[in-house]
């Protein structure tokens, strides 16, 4: 009574058929296509991605100028930006600062416009931190086809992506 038959016994063993187990990794390969495809930003999360690395970055230069006592200018063009220091009367990259080192951006090109806008309409837009902590406010924009981004300064140190 206790015993099992051969018969019942290799049923009780049985596992996953080979169709089986396909199915289950078809359906997880599915799934996972789909949440990976998801979970790539667009071009309007990598602008705004780095639209707030840039407000992060200029802040730092904005104090970094006040703390030197030098001036410090961001500096960027369409594939990306850099960060320059006033040098006797040239500016010179700041290449061993790695917070204020030259960046591109994620995905190019990248139209910028400030307004208002700086001395002369020359590229790369140029915008300079002096030695005072207050500054003439001023609304960075950002643009990637038809999507845009804005960095506004307040003039007093406070930086603000919309």
């Amino acid at each position: 009574m206790g015993s099992l038959t051969f018969h019942q016994a290799s049923r009780a063993q049985r596992g996953f058929t080979l169709l089986e187990l396909l199915v289950v990794l078809v359906i997880a390969g599915i799934t996972l296509g789909i949440v990976s495809f998801n979970a790539m930003p667009g071009p309007q999360q990598n602008l705004k991605d780095d639209a707030q690395r840039i407000a992060l970055l200029l802040q730092l230069a904005r104090d970094e100028a006040i703390v030197r006592d030098r001036p410090i200018a961001f500096e960027a063009d369409s594939e990306g930006y850099r960060f320059l220091q006033r040098e006797e009367k040239t500016w010179q990259p700041l290449r061993a600062d790695d917070m204020l080192r030259p960046r591109q951006f994620k995905r190019a090109p990248v139209t910028l416009l400030v307004f208002p806008p700086p001395d002369g309409n020359a590229m790369p837009l140029r915008i300079v931190f002096g030695r005072e902590p207050v500054q003439q406010p001023f609304v960075l924009t950002l643009a990637l086809a038809d999507t845009s981004v804005a960095i506004r300064a307040d003039g007093i140190g406070h930086f603000t992506v919309d």
